[in-house]
Order: C-alpha cells, then sequence, then structure tokens
C-alpha cells in the first residue's frame, strides 16, 4: 500500500531522524502544528510501516567495541537450504550490525563490530563451522568518517 507523504509529515519524520526523543510539543513547535495533529500524523505513519522500531544510538567505542569489520563473502552454495542456516547464522550473532546480499562478483557483505582483532577471529570460526563459504574477506575500518542512518528527507 502507497503511503502519501506531505511537506508536514516530511518535517515530522526529519525531526523524528533528528531526535526521536523529542516530547510531542517540541515536534509540533518545530514543524509549525499543534500536538494532536503531530499525534494523529505519527500514528498514521507507524500504522503505514513508515515508521518502525525506535532505538537509541549507543557509542561503540565508549562500550569496548573498537573494531569495525566489512566481511566480504563469496559462495558457491545457493540453495534454500544453505540460505537459510546462513540468514540464521547472521541473525542469531550481535556482532553482525548489517547485512546485505549483493549483486556481482561478491555475494554478501557483513558488518561485524567487535571488541578487537581476537574477537572477529573468533567470530569468523563460529560463522565458518556453521556454513560453508567459498571465500571470506574482512577490511577492518581504520576510521568511521560517516555513519547515520537519516534518509535524505526532502522537506523545501
Amino acid at each position: 500500500m502507497a503511503v502519501r507523504i506531505d511537506d508536514v509529515d516530511r518535517k515530522i519524520l526529519a525531526e523524528m531522524q533528528r531526535d526521536a526523543s523529542q516530547s510531542l510539543d517540541e515536534i509540533a513547535k518545530a514543524v509549525g502544528s499543534s500536538k494532536t495533529p503531530v499525534w494523529n500524523r505519527i500514528r498514521k505513519l507507524k500504522e503505514a510501516g513508515v515508521i518502525g522500531q525506535q532505538t537509541v544510538f549507543l557509542d561503540a567505542e565508549a562500550l569496548g567495541f573498537e573494531a569495525c569489520f566489512f566481511v566480504l563473502i563469496r559462495t558457491s552454495e545457493h540453495e534454500a537450504d544453505w540460505q537459510a542456516r546462513f540468514l540464521k547464522a547472521l541473525r542469531d550473532r550481535a556482532e553482525v550490525q548489517e547485512a546485505h546480499r549483493l549483486a556481482g562478483d561478491i555475494d554478501y557483505i557483513l558488518k561485524v563490530r567487535v571488541k578487537n582483532a581476537r574477537a572477529y577471529d573468533a567470530f569468523y570460526q563460529a560463522l565458518i563451522s556453521e556454513v560453508r563459504v567459498h571465500n571470506v574477506t574482512a577490511l577492518l575500518s581504520m576510521e568511521e568518517i560517516k555513519s547515520t542512518t537519516m534518509l535524505p528527507l526532502d522537506t523545501q
């Protein structure tokens, strides 16, 4: 079902992306509306699936997760059973922050956050003990330059 989103909805979404902990009063003031219409719009956007889970961002390094690896996986296995086991293995591991199936030479890319290289090795060993992969390349991120979950909502 397609959802019609107008400029006020975009402004509300932009405010919520910026800081979802704001009160309804603060969001309403920022978008030039009152509390009840903003609450109704937020409720409709949630029901339509535009607004998903609301959470907080934690500072990984402050919590000791100093290593971020991007893991490139190639596989020769494409059967449904293998894929189900692989996806379960990824979902069961909290270290995997993101997983994407790709077009091209690489089948999957994972973003894996761990405390250090030893912790990555433990993750890697556990993963390959559960599912067979053809080739794994791990790239250590030396510096995070930009990270955001905010979508570029056009609110002009």
